[in-house]
C-alpha cells in the first residue's frame, strides 16, 4: 500500500496557498495548513472533502507559533513530506521608496523572508530527524524574484532573497535527502491580484491592465513538483499568464 503523503502549507486560508491544499488534497495527501485566521483555513479543509487535514492558526513570522505548527503535524501525522512555503504578503503598494515607513518594510521582511526561514528551518530539522530520513520543501517565489515593479522595494527584496535560501536549503540538504525548489508565479487570479485586472502601474508610469491566469494551473506545477521522487528535482519553475508583461518588462 502506498503510504500517504504528509504537507505543510502555509498561507492556507486563501489565494494560492488553499489552491495548492486543495490541489494536494483532491490527489490523496494529508494536511496542516497554516495561516494567521482559523477561520478561512477551517473554509479549506471543508472544501478539502474527505482529506484528512489539521487547522493551526500561524503568524509565520512569530518562532513559538511556527514550533506549534511543525509539532501538531508530528503529532498528528509522526513525519512531514512536503513543505509549501507559501505565506507572504505585498505589503504597501505604490508607496516610493523614500516614503515607505521601517513599519512596513519591517513587516514585509518579517513575514515574506524571516517567515519563509523559520518554516523552512523547521522543515528541515523533520525531514533530517525523521526515518526514513528526507523531504522536499517548494518555495513561492514570485516573477518579482527576477525583475521588480514599480514601488515595490520591500517585497521585491525579499522574493530576491527567497532565491538565496531556495539555493541554500538545497545545497544544505544534500547529506539528507532534502529537496528545495522555487515555484515563480506570475498574475495567478486571487484576491491579492485582483487589481491586475483593472489597471496597475507599469515601468513607464502608465497603468495598464494585465492578463491573468487560472490559480489552480499554479497548483497542477505545485503537485508535479512535490510528487517527483526524492532523487529528481524542479530546482526552479516559472509559472505565468502568457501574455504578462513580463519578458520586455521595463
Amino acid at each position: 500500500m502506498t503510504q500517504t503523503k504528509i504537507a505543510v502549507v502555509t498561507g492556507a486560508g486563501s489565494g494560492i496557498g488553499r489552491a495548492v491544499a486543495l490541489e494536494l488534497a483532491a490527489s490523496g495527501w494529508s494536511l496542516a495548513l497554516a495561516g494567521r485566521r482559523v477561520e478561512t483555513l477551517e473554509e479549506t479543509a471543508a472544501l478539502a472533502g474527505s482529506a484528512e487535514v489539521v487547522c493551526v492558526r500561524t503568524n509565520v513570522s512569530e518562532p513559538s507559533d511556527v514550533s506549534a505548527l511543525f509539532a501538531s503535524a508530528a503529532e498528528r501525522y509522526g513525519r512531514l513530506d512536503l513543505l509549501f512555503n507559501n505565506a507572504g504578503t505585498f505589503g504597501p503598494g505604490g508607496v516610493p521608496l523614500d516614503e515607505l515607513s521601517y513599519d512596513a518594510w519591517r513587516h514585509v521582511v518579517d513575514t515574506n523572508l524571516n517567515g519563509a526561514f523559520l518554516c523552512a528551518q523547521a522543515a528541515f530539522r523533520q525531514f533530517k530527524s525523521q526515518s526514513p530520513q528526507g523531504g522536499r520543501i517548494i518555495n513561492n517565489g514570485s516573477i518579482s524574484a527576477h525583475v521588480p515593479r514599480p514601488m515595490s522595494v520591500a517585497y521585491t527584496t525579499t522574493k530576491h532573497a527567497m532565491t538565496g535560501l531556495t539555493k541554500s536549503l538545497s545545497l544544505d540538504g544534500r547529506p539528507y535527502r532534502i529537496a528545495a525548489s522555487q515555484i515563480d508565479i506570475g498574475n495567478a487570479a486571487t484576491d491579492m491580484t485582483q487589481r491586475m485586472q483593472t489597471g496597475t502601474l507599469q515601468a513607464d508610469g502608465s497603468l495598464a491592465a494585465e492578463p491573468v491566469m487560472d490559480v489552480a494551473d499554479v497548483a497542477r506545477q505545485v503537485r508535479f513538483m512535490a510528487e517527483l521522487p526524492l532523487e529528481a528535482n524542479v530546482q526552479f519553475a516559472t509559472v505565468m499568464a502568457t501574455n504578462m508583461p513580463y519578458i520586455g518588462r521595463g
